[in-house]
């Protein structure tokens, strides 16, 4: 069978080959041609290793021998490894784990990788498929699909969270033990476990793969391709080309932004995927996709410190100044939008993609690691007074711890970029050395707290090529390189490389010092919505230590009379002026705020504004005082001795937190059902504490004692926020009782709302 793309090229009269030799324009080093010297990256890689050193290999291999039919060697760890996206995290360890033992040769992490290798074998050879999985219940779902009888939404296939992601996990996890660390059996390994997903497929028409990519997949694709790039089996080529989401990847292809409103990290996979198909096709089709889909992202979706989304989903293109809050920008969203953005600088070696890369690397990857635990980050909030909330050790093993352990073992794989032997690009300024054709030089910066940036030929015999330095976008004025003491003409500008051609030796120097100073970004949808930056450092606002209280009163910006922010740049704290209300204040980079509560986004408003705010906030007090004096009953959702004392119960309740507050959303088909204290004969409000969630359109209806009081939508209610609705509860409804037993259930086949509390009050006066 011939592959879609070999058939596309073989029309043209192109061989796919000879394309595919041509995708790459400027290739990445090997891990182990580049090695970090001291510096903040090499510290969060230090704890990450630390980290992957404590880890057991057999707890993480627990449910793969269970399914196997064999004893398991130690308990399962918890999180999401005790739950049904088990597995997921043995293969980011075995990634993580390749990529250390590429740039340290320790011994102890080459150990541990080879043992999972080998357990993954002896999982294999006890089972007559190749299946290797530690999914619970995963075999009677699979053999439903494989008939089939598919059963799909967006994160549950048959049963199964998620299948096609942990296989992905795993099979990459695999190809890299392979690839980057040398085990030659984890390869054998992939090909059994791949071969079994060919035949699981292998009588689906077109119908039952749409069907069944309703769930999300991860980034199979990407690693069914990386293993036809390492076998030439053309079988694994041709099974990656069927993961194709219709409703999504049509859209893109067609030049329409079909991923608004959709779950952010469930469709970049899916482009890192193509993207590694072009590379092996030289199908053009797969790189205008993956490319419109990086604009589209980075135009359209992203926030200052390089993230994306809010609660998991994207919004509507250029919306986002409403879209603030403790579950902005999920960690493993911009770990595939770096591992996209670095494929689309091969085909095209241009500076902006790099600039994305830089602040994205240095504002939300490296603040999402602890550096106190090593722990890292589900989400990195962006509202106004949050703070992180960090993995523990040995529970949360959620999607971003997984890629977390990949993040901090990797950050010297962009700094340098090479086309041949004819030129090398100096991307990011990370101190780090670099050997290539038998050269080595050296980067000494200690960069973002100083500008200044020195490259050393440390050794071997001269050479000619051109070395091309970033001229990043943020760093407006032109800067002089200096090759020995002496300036050496360059032409550019921001978001450019600056080239010098000349024959290179043992003992050159190249000097340059780059220009940093304090900017804004605004918000595309509100220029009045803005950050704080210094040179690629998005700056925040000190809110003081995470253990305190939420600020109410949040910074803002009234006059734009004189520096609104100044400070001394060699330590990175600088400190707001009297054009920012409050004055005083201390801002830091971003990715040292790991253990404080912060403000990211300033409003400017005139001074009636603010002295409106304030207002605002003091008549929230009183209207809350006022609330609490008439409140004779109340449940507090989410807290479990509220819920059990007011007989709380429900059914598709979906469970989440906002701004350091509980909410339960009724999905379709559910209801919410509790008991509350009646002032008998009294006329009483319900007051209801919604929390705005834009992924839903909420249709519901609320009834007391079997009566409905109300039929409600929620149209024009506050967004992304929580706010309160009263409802008048007639006399006749507490007649004679004593309790009142209240339901909240959406109209059939419709979504409910999202409540944080209920209380029973009285009436006003």
């Amino acid at each position: 069978m011939v592959s879609k793309s070999a058939i596309a090229l073989a029309l043209c009269g192109v061989s796919a080959m000879s394309l595919a030799q041509k995708t790459v324009k400027a290739a990445p080093f090997t891990l182990d041609a580049v090695h970090l010297l001291p510096s903040p990256w090499l510290s969060a890689e230090k704890i990450c290793t630390d980290y992957l050193s404590k880890l057991d290999p057999d707890r993480l291999l627990h449910n793969f021998r269970e399914n196997a039919g064999l004893k398991p060697k130690a308990d399962r760890y918890g999180g999401w490894e005790s739950e049904g996206l088990a597995g997921h995290t043995l293969g980011h360890y075995l990634t993580a784990a390749s990529q250390v033992y590429a740039s340290t040769h320790r011994a102890d992490i080459k150990k541990k990788i080879d043992y999972i290798v080998s357990e993954l074998e002896e999982c294999q050879k006890n089972r007559p498929d190749g299946y290797i999985s530690a999914i619970p219940e995963g075999d009677k779902a699979w053999n439903e699909v494989r008939s089939g009888d598919i059963r799909a939404s967006a994160f549950n296939l048959n049963g199964m969270w998620s299948p096609w992601y942990t296989n992905h996990k795993v099979l990459m996890g695999l190809i890299d033990a392979y690839k980057i660390s040398g085990n030659k059996e984890a390869l054998v390994v992939a090909t059994k476990f791949a071969d079994w997903m060919i035949e699981l497929t292998r009588r689906f028409d077109d119908e039952k793969w749409q069907q069944m990519l309703v769930c999300e997949y991860g980034g199979i694709n990407e690693a069914l391709t990386e293993l036809y790039a390492q076998t030439k089996k053309q079988k694994y080529l041709e099974l990656a080309e069927k993961f194709w989401d219709k409703p999504v990847l049509d859209g893109l292809d067609q030049g329409i932004d079909s991923v608004a409103g959709k779950h952010s990290n469930t469709q970049i996979p899916k482009l890192i995927g193509l993207a590694r198909i072009y590379e092996q096709t030289g199908n053009l089709k797969y790189l205008k996709d993956a490319k419109f889909f990086w604009y589209t992202m980075i135009k359209h979706h992203t926030y200052a410190i390089g993230g994306n989304s809010l609660d998991e989903y994207l919004g509507q293109p250029d919306q986002l100044s409403e879209r603030l809050s403790d579950t902005t920008c999920e960690t493993c969203n911009t770990y595939n939008m770096l591992k996209l953005t670095r494929h689309l600088f091969e085909w095209e070696p241009r500076a902006e993609y790099m600039d994305y890369y830089e602040q994205a690397l240095i504002n939300h990857i490296l603040g999402s690691q602890d550096p106190s635990t090593g722990g890292v980050t589900y989400f990195m909030p962006l509202g106004n007074g949050n703070f992180r909330k960090y993995s523990s050790e040995f529970e949360d093993f959620t999607c971003c711890r997984g890629t977390g352990l990949e993040n901090h073992t990797k950050y010297q794989d962009s700094i340098y970029f090479h086309k041949n032997e004819s030129k090398l690009f100096v991307n990011l300024f990370i101190p780090s050395e670099l050997t290539w054709y038998g050269q080595t030089v050296r980067q000494e910066t200690k960069f973002p707290y100083d500008g200044t940036v020195t490259l050393t030929i440390v050794k071997g015999a001269p050479r000619a090529y051109e070395l091309a330095i970033r001229w990043p976008k943020w760093a407006k004025e032109t800067f002089p390189i200096r090759v020995n003491g002496v300036v050496v003409p360059t032409k550019g500008s921001p978001s450019s490389y600056l080239s010098i051609n000349r024959t290179w030796k043992a003992g050159d120097k190249v000097q340059f010092q780059l220009p940093m100073e304090v900017g804004q970004a605004s918000m595309p949808d509100n220029p009045s919505r803005l950050a704080f930056t210094f040179g690629p450092l998005v700056l925040a606002a000190d809110m003081g230590p995470r253990s305190a209280s939420k600020p109410e009163l949040f910074p803002a910006i009234v006059s734009d009379e004189g520096p609104l922010v100044t400070g001394d740049p060699s330590d990175l704290e600088f400190v707001t002026q009297q054009g920012i209300q409050p004055p005083g204040m201390i801002l830091r980079p971003f990715f040292k705020m790991a253990d404080r509560r912060y403000s990211v986004y300033f409003d400017k408003l005139t001074a009636t504004e603010w002295k409106a705010r304030q207002q605002a906030l003091e008549a929230e007090h009183l209207r809350i005082q006022d609330l609490n004096a008439r409140t004779f009953d109340s449940i507090q959702i989410g807290d479990i001795s509220s819920e059990t004392k007011h007989k709380f119960r429900g059914q598709k309740l979906d469970r989440r937190e906002s701004d350091e507050r509980v909410y339960k959303s009724i999905l379709a088909d559910g209801y919410m059902e509790f008991e509350m204290k009646s002032q008998e004969s009294r006329t009483m409000l319900l007051v209801v504490t919604y929390f705005g969630n834009e992924r839903l359109r909420p249709d519901f209806s609320i009834s007391v004692v079997g009566s409905k009081l109300k039929d409600e939508k929620l149209i024009g209610a506050p967004k992304n926020t929580y706010f309160d609705i009263s409802y008048r509860i007639p006399l006749e409804f507490s007649e004679g009782n004593s309790s009142l037993k209240i339901q909240i259930a959406p109209t059939p086949g419709r979504s409910g709302p999202s409540i944080a509390a209920i209380r029973l009050v009285r009436m006003p006066g």
